[in-house]
């Protein structure tokens, strides 16, 4: 199938991305490109298409072109954020269709970024010199302030979805809470390898994912230093469908915006969706290929069998939930898929309604919380919109 035409960033050497302004972009396309962003998901959802690629220009010859290592959106779904694996940020703005604005992290790398709620701000995991966590004034670049207390590396940071706490998990083994106005934690969790986290919608509950235990804990926010409120066994609750990825390559913990469900995330050849009061397995969702090239948090490159370019990478999750909750949408190797969660499945099997094909991987997915708008990415980075005229 050839690929699907969309507009493209020209190889010019003002491109954005090289933190010049560019005059050879004539971008008119506005979110949405007619559809009313507030038409309900289920009605779209069939019809997404990739129609804005964005490639990076600034890359000088004999260099290879970075990986993308995770997205993230701002609350307003105005801005999209990547960190890559050259140890850049790169900002777009998503009504625009353009690139923003390029930052540099060289000295400590950069992965995980995610924006606070203030769209200016954001925070993310060091890769060099320490294992500090940094907090960014994305107008002026400049750091608020350093998170310090890991001793390895961070493999996961979620924000509060409603204030500026967030969490931090690490191959250390333990799991700290912040708030972005103190460099102190105001908590620290010791667990056995704690590599995922993710609040539920009401921000009063959170789920520590540990792949090595087979288990996820859901903590109350307020009383995390108690006993877990939940604890859910994944191998109990999905050993009959699949022996696959039980207790490792673990990508991704993410709640449902109805609160009802959790996805967890895989590298193998499907993802579990679970029940979050319950933990019982409400379906397997299958995957029409085989699984992701990129690590699991806490994994290393010897754990992934070598590989090709990018099997050093960790993976931020190739999956996430549409905000309606209802759908999943999960990257391929030749575009994206997706699920319908109140579909039927066949012995609590499901296979995707929907694939839209695409020349470029989607290694790293994320799903606009405003618009009906998804990015999707490995090298490049990707814009799906609905189609304007569907058949």
């Amino acid at each position: 199938m050839a690929s699907t035409p969309m507009d493209l960033d020209p190889p010019d050497a003002s491109s954005p991305a090289n933190g010049t302004p560019s005059t050879s972009l004539n971008i008119t396309r506005t979110i949405g490109g007619g559809l009313p962003s507030t038409l309900a998901v289920s009605d779209v959802v069939a019809y997404y298409k990739p129609t804005k690629l964005f490639k990076r220009t600034d890359i000088k010859e004999g260099r290879q072109q970075p990986f993308i290592l995770s997205l993230d959106y701002d609350d307003p779904g105005e801005l999209l954020m990547t960190s890559e694996s050259d140890e850049t940020i790169q900002i777009y703005k998503v009504r625009d269709g353009r690139h923003d604005k390029q930052l540099m992290s060289k000295k400590y790398g950069v992965k995980q970024a995610k924006f606070t709620h203030h769209s200016s701000s954001i925070v993310y995991a060091s890769t060099k010199q320490n294992d500090a966590i940094r907090y960014l004034t994305t107008h002026d670049n400049v750091f608020i302030r350093y998170f310090e207390g890991h001793t390895d590396a961070v493999t996961c940071l979620a924000m509060h979805p409603g204030n500026d706490d967030f969490i931090s998990c690490s191959k250390d083994n333990t799991v700290r809470l912040w708030n972005a106005g103190s460099k102190t934690e105001t908590g620290v969790l010791y667990l056995n390898t704690p590599y995922l986290a993710a609040f539920d919608p009401s921000g009063q509950v959170f789920a520590i994912g540990s792949p090595t235990s087979g288990a996820i804990l859901l903590y109350d926010h307020r009383n995390f230093d108690k006993a877990p409120v939940s604890e859910f066994d994944v191998i109990e609750s999905c050993y009959s469908v699949t022996s696959d990825n039980l207790n490792h390559g673990w990508t991704k913990i993410e709640f449902a915006n109805d609160g009802r469900s959790i996805l967890l995330a895989t590298k193998g050849p499907g993802h579990f969706l679970l029940d979050s009061f319950t933990g019982c397995l409400k379906a397997y969702l299958r995957k029409p290929e085989s699984g992701s090239r990129r690590l699991a948090p806490g994994e290393t490159y010897e754990m992934n069998g070598g590989g090709p370019p990018g099997a050093n990478l960790e993976s931020s999750g190739d999956c996430c939930f549409t905000p309606d909750g209802r759908y999943v949408i999960g990257g391929t190797k030749n575009g994206i898929v997706i699920w319908d969660t109140l579909g039927q499945a066949t012995g609590k099997v499901m296979d995707p309604i929907h694939v839209m094909e695409d020349e470029r991987p989607a290694a790293v997915v994320a799903a606009n919380p405003r618009f009906n708008f998804i990015a999707t990415a490995d090298k490049d980075v990707v814009f799906w919109l609905p189609d304007q005229n569907p058949p």
